[in-house]
């Protein structure tokens, strides 16, 4: 039982660091997502582009 209120814990504090979507890494996440059946290698150059600026930002 505490393993699981452990873990259950630790998902919450997760949850509350991530940042907002309305940012710019998540507005490029959001596209990816929303491209992802029409144009594959599009949506990976999104989600690239999300994650160097998300690299860059940190």
């Amino acid at each position: 039982m505490y393993t699981l209120m452990s873990l259950v814990a630790r998902f919450w504090s997760l949850s509350q660091r991530v940042a907002p979507a309305d940012g710019v890494a998540g507005q490029l996440m959001e596209r990816a997502q929303a491209g992802a059946g029409r144009n594959p290698q599009q949506a990976q150059e999104l989600r690239r582009a999300a994650c160097a600026y998300l690299s860059v930002v940190r």
